[in-house]
């Protein structure tokens, strides 16, 4: 059943790769549309959703699991955002004469189909839709459990909305079960490109059990370091809302970092702020000691497994570092080379915090919630991806193609160019 569901997602997506970009912009306004038009039932779908989880999953993932009106409607905005953009396909990448009429050209073409494993995450479903059709691929798409009346009506307002354009809805399919997890896993066949989106331990498990190739993060273990020549108000302004903001993103910061010679200073009115907005600090023996004994503050002793912890709430442990170097060493080691910033006004530092820090988005006196394909400017995203070789930061449309060789001859054949008095190629770029 599921191989047959994988081969028409894939003739599907082999007709939308052919499609130009004015037919794939209006199959994506037709699914803005009718997301809009199915508003209600969507907004009512995901209520029972959240009903029957509350109590039942993190309050991390509960948070993640909502989507109300208002919350809808910026995904729609997002849809529609994605159609403005450019196409990422047949873009021509290289234009080489190999010879007198002999021509190579290297173009931007889709991956294929994806395979995105997703948990309480709705609104992935529409994001991860419109990528898709905008960068020619088919998508099967399996959102977690506790998402499926979700999933399945945002599915099915898509799906009406591609009923009206040329692309074929078979382009986009859901799976229900955890038993389809593992059989999606095994059809490399049909599978270019496996996207997973939840915890570390999912996301392990997926790149043990797969031939597919697998792009996607574990942990979101983010930190922001407050330097020697911080500005005091940015600094305090800008942990606040890299903490609170939304603190259930995988770009919250979960570790402070603080240059001693400041501490003094900055420590108390940082964790005051903090405590104010519901934070909980865990902060490092050093932090006690130049805090002392303050009346009316309680905050609690961070241990070794706070450094490697992502809490997803409103948690965040403090650390005192006595320079630059002990930060970036800090990051480094217990980092998950998703989102690291700097406060700083000096730029010299802020440089080598940018280049030797080992993370896929690294800012600079900025709140690490930037960290976000819409906020990028790539209208959505289909993840984040932490690892070294491309794509790399959050994943949006030149993270959904790739490319091939397209050589157009003129009855050239090999053996013109070998042996004793070969002919010599021209190798011109056009």
């Amino acid at each position: 059943m599921l191989t047959e569901i994988a081969q028409k997602t894939r003739l599907a997506a082999q007709h939308l790769a052919s499609l130009p970009t004015e037919a794939k912009n209006k199959a994506i306004e037709s699914i803005a549309k009718s997301l809009e038009s199915h508003a209600d039932e969507i907004v009512a779908a995901n209520a029972a959703d959240c009903q029957a989880a509350e109590g039942e999953i993190a309050p991390a993932l509960y948070a993640r699991l909502k989507l109300d009106a208002t919350k809808l409607k910026g995904a729609i905005l997002g849809v529609r955002d994605v159609a403005k953009l450019a196409d990422p396909v047949g873009q021509m990448q290289i234009h080489r004469e190999l010879d007198a009429g002999l021509i190579m050209q290297r173009v931007s073409c889709p991956v294929g189909v994806l395979g995105v494993i997703f948990e309480a995450r709705p609104d992935a479903v529409i994001q991860i839709a419109s990528l898709a059709i905008k960068s020619g691929n088919g998508v099967i798409l399996k959102g977690g459990r506790e998402a499926i009346e979700s999933c399945t009506v945002l599915v099915k307002a898509i799906k009406a909305g591609l009923a009206q354009s040329e692309v074929s809805p078979d382009v986009i399919q859901l799976l229900t079960t955890r038993a389809e997890t593992t059989e999606l896993l095994k059809l490399d066949r049909y599978i270019d490109l496996i996207i997973p989106r939840g915890s570390n331990e999912f996301v392990q498990y997926v790149q043990d059990n797969t031939r597919i190739a697998v792009l996607g993060h574990a942990d979101g273990i983010c930190h922001l370091y407050i330097d020697l020549e911080a500005d005091l108000d940015k600094a305090i302004a800008i942990t606040i809302d890299s903490k609170t903001q939304y603190p259930a993103a995988c770009n919250a910061i979960e570790t402070l970092l603080i240059h001693q010679s400041i501490a003094s200073k900055l420590l108390m009115p940082i964790v005051n702020q903090l405590q104010a907005n519901g934070v909980e600090v865990r902060l490092s023996e050093l932090g006690h000691e130049i805090l002392g004994n303050q009346e009316n503050l309680t905050i609690d002793l961070a241990i070794a497994t706070d450094w490697a912890t992502e809490y997803s709430n409103l948690t965040l442990a403090v650390q005192i570092v006595p320079d630059l170097d002990a930060a970036i060493t800090h990051i480094n080691t217990y980092g998950s080379r998703h989102t690291d910033g700097i406060v700083t006004e000096n730029l010299t530092t802020a440089k080598v915090f940018f280049d030797r820090v080992d993370a896929a988005n690294v800012f600079h006196n900025c709140s690490t919630r930037f960290s976000d394909g819409f906020r990028y400017g790539f209208g959505a995203e289909v993840g984040i991806s932490t690892q070294k070789m491309p794509p790399r930061g959050p994943v949006g449309l030149e993270g959904l193609v790739t490319y091939k060789y397209q050589i157009t001859g003129d009855g050239h054949i090999a053996g013109t160019y070998t042996g004793e008095n070969p002919k010599a190629f021209t190798h011109r770029d056009l």
